[in-house]
């Protein structure tokens, strides 16, 4: 089962390798526009390749900090123009749900510009904050510095976690990883069952409020 794991990993490597700066640009653009891409999938990889020769440092940086800006930006104008009721209404079909909106909504409120900045340090807060930003139609100028002021060093810190733990595979990682294979095969079970439980409860759900 390790084995699989560990070629499925570099499966997906080899894929964003293969378009480079563009792939992990894109794979931010596509996290920052409230599509379910986790930067820390992303930007570890992206630090793997900068550990093999494939990318930059400086360069992967500017790429995802490229893809961030202008994904959040996307996100930050739906909210503008389409407002709460066009979240809420179409925001499921791009895996926006309204629980998490309002747990964005309820900390950029709070907050204000500032939640802007912090909130991409937080996980759900980081993806879905320029959607309030943008409903409040905060000033652009400001929203722009503190997203970029924001997820700078939050992509840094993980693109250098990657190259770290790229440089000292084979010594560090892969064995860390052997050592818990026991671990990652039960909680891709869970995740699994969830999956399973998650589309039976929304078929039931669908079918008594018909």
């Amino acid at each position: 089962m390790f084995d699989f794991l560990e070629r499925l990993f570099f499966v997906i490597k080899d894929i964003i390798s293969q378009l480079g700066y563009f792939g992990i640009s894109g794979g931010m653009l596509i996290e920052s526009m409230c599509i379910p891409l986790p930067s820390e999938v992303v930007l570890p990889l992206a630090g793997f390749m900068v550990a093999d020769g494939t990318l930059n440092f400086f360069w992967a940086n500017i790429a995802v900090a490229i893809g961030s800006l202008t994904g959040s930006l996307i996100a930050y104008f739906v909210g503008y123009y389409g407002g709460r009721p066009f979240i809420l209404k179409y925001g499921k079909s791009f895996f926006i749900s309204e629980e998490k909106f309002d747990k964005a909504d309820h900390i950029f409120n709070k907050y204000g510009g500032a939640a802007v900045f912090f909130g991409r340090l937080l996980p759900i807060i980081r993806t879905f904050i320029s959607l309030p930003a943008g409903i409040a139609r905060m000033n652009l100028k400001k929203f722009i510095l503190f997203s970029l002021t924001g997820m700078l060093p939050w992509n840094a810190i993980l693109i250098y976690l990657g190259y770290k733990f790229g440089a000292n595979y084979e010594t560090v990682v892969r064995p860390v990883f052997k050592k818990f294979e026991n671990v990652v095969i039960v909680l891709i079970i869970l995740a699994i069952l969830f999956l399973i439980y998650h589309s039976i409860s929304s078929k039931r759900k669908k079918k008594l409020s018909q």
